[in-house]
């Protein structure tokens, strides 16, 4: 299946129904990270249509089978506008509405649904029923170096596709994991400095929001993550209410923490806080 963009782009989408699907407790859309495809969510998705939730996911533009310039955007709101289309191509109207986001998905879903925090909402917002965040890129962790490039970068090759500099063992625990991603041709590292710049700008903004979070929330976060700055998620934990996000810290856990060892775990409490 294919969703198309409003600039002409065919995103890859993919459906895994749930096991009942005449009762479903209603729909989960997954947003995957930086790099990676939503193919690679598959066994959380089972776990999730065991549970009775409907399940689809996507490919970002660049990314695994869906269209575009590897590791780019056209804009800052391209991903946000993108998650809208799909949204509006899969949401049943009437079934609660839950989006996973993981890493750079993580981030893409937080801004997605602080927009509804704004006085005038852009006209993708599409509040969510419910939010789930797996180590979510609300800090990248430039160093004052890396921000210069940037800098310079966006102004001498904004759409330039260089490598990420993440380190495949860096994702994961499991070295079959790892071997895995390596041997993925549809994953890659590439990312252009208009890329970046959404991810260090989109992050700050969603911690800005955090005092005023609305929508209820499922917080988890990798303790020993290197891909992402784990205070990202620690600084926006503090500021929200307690009542609205609930927050579940994974201190020896890399980056994945759908795909470390203790998988298992970090299952049973995306699926516990859902079905409550």
């Amino acid at each position: 299946m294919t969703t198309t963009t409003d600039d002409g782009l065919q995103l890859h989408t993919r459906h895994w129904p749930a096991n009942t699907p005449t009762a479903a407790r209603g729909q989960v859309l997954v947003v995957h990270g930086l790099g990676e495809h939503c193919e690679r969510y598959a066994h959380v998705a089972a776990t999730l249509n065991a549970a009775g939730w409907d399940v689809h996911g996507w490919d970002h533009r660049g990314h695994g089978h869906s269209a575009g310039p590897r590791g780019d955007i056209p804009d800052h709101d391209a991903l946000l506008r993108d998650t809208a289309r799909v949204i509006d191509a899969v949401r049943r109207p009437g079934a609660r509405f839950v989006l996973l986001g993981h890493s750079l998905g993580g981030l893409v879903a937080a801004r997605f649904a602080a927009e509804a925090l704004s006085a005038q909402p852009a006209a993708w917002s599409r509040p969510p029923d419910a939010l789930v965040l797996s180590s979510p890129a609300l800090d990248a962790g430039l160093r004052t170096a890396q921000r210069l490039a940037l800098a310079m970068a966006e102004k001498l090759a904004p759409g330039l596709a260089v490598g990420n500099g993440l380190k495949p063992a860096w994702i994961c625990r499991d070295p079959a994991v790892v071997a895995a991603y390596a041997a993925d041709p549809l994953v890659h590292d590439r990312i252009t400095a208009r890329l970046t710049r959404f991810i260090v700008d989109a992050g700050p903004r969603v911690i800005a929001d955090a005092s005023r979070w609305a929508v209820p929330t499922l917080l988890m976060w990798a303790g020993a993550d290197r891909c992402v700055a784990p205070r990202g998620s620690e600084v926006f934990a503090t500021s929200a209410p307690a009542g609205v996000v609930t927050t579940q810290p994974w201190p020896a856990l890399f980056h994945e923490i759908f795909n470390e060892p203790e998988k298992a775990q970090v299952l049973g409490t995306l699926t516990g806080w859902l079905n409550r």
